[in-house]
């Protein structure tokens, strides 16, 4: 076994990877480059190495960077993560002729999946289902549509060296397929280093199911079965689930055995995923395979019991497989959300700045309940818009399906986020989506249930009362602590009225508030809810049972009310005296700023290009510019015929949310 390992990564993973190797007595070796400096995965590893400034083509990606380390600390076997250098064969090599252990597959394997291509005429040869395509490389943005034409729409446009959602676009005309060929090779070019770009038929209703798989150098391989990844936003995966609850018995079998037989056919060992696509009729057809750790293996490892790290330090290390497949069991239901930092309410743009509250739920294991949170971040730290936008990992395990949704909804009602935007509401909203809980999803879930984007989540009747009766509750608790404030004269107190008007959701409701036992007895109209909270003014979570219901309420102060959070729901609710609330029923309301002439900045990020001069008429869909944030490329496109005023901005310059690019006349 190994003494000490260097991890060829930064966040999440590379934390995940020390907390295994420590478990393991293996030391640690981090890199980190200007940005991570102070980064939670320098700090945990037993030793730490600066390797460049904040691009990863500088840093985290220069093969003689990582080389130059692991020569200064004396690393034995290098862990490349996820992303970055994990599935580049020419680094296994270099680690090699370096006489140094690759925790991975060999290069061969790394070199024959990783090129989309290669890997589809691979997995035809050994008799894996596969979609129909044109695998041969594309010349131009007029030969992409050619093909297109020839295998028929919709298509899905891939960059050969693709993964994470970059260099894809789904093509449904010859215009999408000439624009999307364009911008996938791009993306692909800056984010991969190889601008290749193939092209195949996209499966209608389709779902994203993927086999875990386990070599090792001594001819055994197993498959650990599935995962559910669906749930996705513009091919990025967001919440995965173990198992399927699609799959029968059958399919899970017949699936599992071409990954194996498709791992075999390139000699792969470590851990691996291959990844199909499954129609309706349970068809399933090869997607490609990863050859590396995939972000969503802690749902495998849940409801397998199973450390993939640590097998895959095993197997690095020369030893055998001790599970054979008979031995796999999957035991429970496990679910993992990504906590993106991402804006849900501004179409889920990239957000950036620092973490100023960080406060995840406790993490736990016992057998009826369980609950992770891979995280690679800290309360104070920053998110950079050099990297990946993902801040961690929520996962959670249950008995049943059921109950792994319900454990994962009270963990994402305890999750305390703040200082950026995240998908925290979003991730809450999924999981009361009867869709979602019904488990008839696609691909298309997010595209077809959100198509106007997130504009948080819809609370009922029954709940918004009991918000209200919440927000009565904690309004009495904050007038008790200000008429309880030292120094006032003797003999006369202050004691906060009984009756308010409660506002909440575009609902008025008078509620009369009393003490009861521990906590408060509040009447909205004909109904009564018993309040009982742990929640003192100043505290940002308030865990409370309402009316016999337990609830988990994030909770800020506003003027004259609280701003309330729970379900994927962001409520401002006031708390007025009667008259207070018949005064403030006559106060205008304050109109938003016009923007209708201007071209805002919609997430911080870095001016590519700009497509109009000061002069231009421009019409409605056209192409303005492009600004590149997290290794994404997003267009902004005109949303009305106009005429350009003024250009602000510059190719190269970064710009923040909301910065004006350019006028209209």
């Amino acid at each position: 076994m190994f003494d000490k390992i260097l991890i060829a990564n930064r966040g999440e993973i590379a934390c995940r990877v020390i907390k295994t190797a420590r478990r393991l007595g293996i030391k640690t070796v981090a890199v980190y480059s200007d940005a991570d400096a102070r980064a939670l995965h320098a700090r945990m590893a037993d030793e730490a190495v600066h390797i460049g400034p904040p691009p990863v083509n500088q840093s985290y990606i220069v093969i003689d960077r990582i080389l130059e380390a692991i020569r200064a600390t004396g690393a034995q076997a290098v862990h490349p993560g996820y992303g970055f250098l994990s599935e580049r064969a020419d680094f296994a090599e270099a680690l090699a002729a370096e006489g140094v252990a690759f925790i991975g597959p060999p290069a061969s394997a790394i070199r024959a999946m990783g090129d989309k291509i290669t890997s589809k005429k691979l997995a035809a040869e050994a008799r894996v289902s596969t979609v129909p395509g044109y695998m041969g490389l594309i010349d131009d943005a007029g030969h992409a549509v050619k093909i297109a034409r020839e295998i028929g729409y919709p298509v899905m446009i891939k960059a050969s060296a693709g993964g994470g959602g970059k260099g894809m676009r789904i093509a449904w005309n010859d215009d999408e397929a000439a624009e999307g060929f364009a911008r996938s090779k791009s993306e692909a070019a800056s984010s991969f280093g190889d601008d290749r770009i193939f092209i195949e038929k996209f499966v209608t209703s389709p779902r994203h199911i993927e086999i875990q798989v386990l070599g090792d150098a001594h001819g055994n391989c197993i498959h650990l079965g599935e995962r559910e990844c669906s749930i996705q936003r513009r091919n990025q995966k967001v919440i995965e689930e173990a198992p399927s609850p699609f799959l029968d018995a059958e399919t899970r079998a017949a699936m599992g055995a071409q990954a194996v037989a498709l791992s075999r056919a390139v000699g792969y060992t470590s851990a691996g995923t291959v990844e199909f696509i499954v129609d309706a009729a349970r068809n399933f057809y090869f997607l490609e395979m990863n050859t590396r750790l995939q972000v969503e293996h802690p749902v495998t490892e849940l409801v397998t019991g199973i450390d993939l790290v640590e097998q895959m330090i095993r197997v690095a290390a020369g030893e055998k497989l001790a599970i054979r497949q008979e031995d796999v069991r999957l035991e429970g239901w496990a679910i993992e959300s990504r906590l993106y930092a991402e804006d849900p309410y501004r179409s889920f743009l990239p957000s950036i700045g620092r973490l100023t509250r960080y406060r995840p739920p406790e993490e736990k294991t016992t057998e009826t309940h369980a609950v992770r949170n891979d995280t690679g971040v800290f309360e104070g730290g920053e998110i950079s818009m050099f990297y990946d936008p993902m801040i961690a990992k929520l996962c959670t395990w249950g008995p049943d399906r059921a109950a792994a949704i319900e454990g994962m909804r009270t963990a994402l009602d305890a999750f305390e986020v703040e200082g950026i935007g995240h998908n925290l509401p979003f991730l809450a909203a999924v999981m009361d989506h009867p869709r979602f809980v019904s488990g008839e999803i696609t691909t298309g879930f997010i595209a077809e249930e959100y198509p106007d984007g997130f504009a948080g989540a819809a609370i009922d009747r029954a709940g918004l009362m009991r918000l209200a009766a919440l927000a009565a509750h904690l309004h009495l608790e904050r007038e008790r602590r200000a008429a309880a404030i030292s120094g006032s004269m003797r003999n006369h107190p202050r004691e906060p009225g009984a009756d308010w008007v409660v506002s909440i959701g575009g609902q008025e409701w008078t509620a009369s508030v009393e003490r009861n036992g521990r906590g408060t007895a509040v009447r909205i109209g004909q109904d009564r809810f018993d309040v009982a909270a742990d929640w003192r003014p100043g505290d940002t979570l308030a865990r409370a049972e309402i009316g016999g219901e337990a609830m988990i309420v994030k909770v800020n102060p506003m003027t004259a009310g609280f701003r309330l959070r729970w379900r994927g729901a962001d409520l401002r609710v006031r708390v007025l005296s009667p008259r207070h609330a018949e005064l403030a029923a006559r106060l205008p309301e304050k109109a938003p700023p016009d923007t209708a002439k201007l071209l805002l900045c919609p997430m911080p990020g870095l001016v590519v290009r700009i497509d109009v001069a000061e002069g231009d008429e421009v019409y409605d869909g056209q192409a303005l510019c492009m600004v590149e944030a997290m290794k994404m490329e997003n267009v902004l496109r005109a949303e009305r015929k106009g005429v350009v005023a003024k250009v602000h901005a510059k190719p190269g310059e970064s710009l923040a949310v909301d910065d004006v690019i350019m006028e209209f006349e």
